[in-house]
């Protein structure tokens, strides 16, 4: 699973099969933590993120939304920057 973009120790992955199942959504790594976001609407589909990191994970799914979406549709990968 590559690694779309990494910020403030939090790793973000999307699988780029053709297997993968819908909604949209990223994996998010975040020391022992891990959740699947939803791209569309940013909630949390499975697992946990402290606060802290789902706000960042948030803010930065709102700057990248339709790159993403451009991503899950087309199965391109396209590594993305990080929040500074």
């Amino acid at each position: 699973m590559p690694i779309i973009s990494q910020f403030y120790g939090i790793i973000v992955r999307m699988y780029f099969l053709q297997s993968e199942h819908n909604p949209p959504h990223i994996h998010t790594i975040y020391g022992e933590f891990v959740a699947v976001i939803s791209i569309s609407d940013s909630k949390i589909l499975f697992g946990t993120l402290p606060t802290k990191a789902y706000n960042l994970v948030k803010e930065w799914l709102t700057m990248y939304r339709e790159e993403l979406l451009n991503m899950w549709e087309s199965q391109t990968f396209k590594r993305l920057p990080p929040i500074d």
